[in-house]
C-alpha cells in the first residue's frame, strides 16, 4: 500500500513539473513572456502562432494599440 502511494505521489510530481515546464502563455512567442512581465512586444516576431498571410501596417498598428479601446487611426 505504501509503495502504491509513493508511486502515485512521484507520478503526480513528475506531471506537475512537466506542466510547469511546458506551460506557455497564450499569444507569446517563446522567450517573450516572463512571470514578472505580462506585456507582449508588438509585431509578428512576438506572437506564438505563425501568421498565414503577410503582416500589414494595419496589423502592426492594431497590434501596437492593443488593448486600447479605440482602434488605431490607420483603420
Amino acid at each position: 500500500m505504501l509503495l502504491k502511494v509513493a508511486a502515485l505521489g512521484a507520478l503526480g510530481y513528475v506531471g506537475y513539473r512537466y506542466y510547469q515546464h511546458h506551460n506557455t502563455r497564450a499569444a507569446f512567442a517563446p522567450g517573450q513572456a516572463s512571470r514578472e512581465n505580462a506585456i507582449r512586444d508588438a509585431g509578428p516576431d512576438a506572437i506564438r502562432d505563425i501568421t498565414r498571410r503577410e503582416w500589414t501596417k494595419e496589423d502592426q498598428a492594431s497590434d501596437e494599440s492593443f488593448p486600447a479601446s479605440d482602434p488605431p487611426a490607420t483603420y
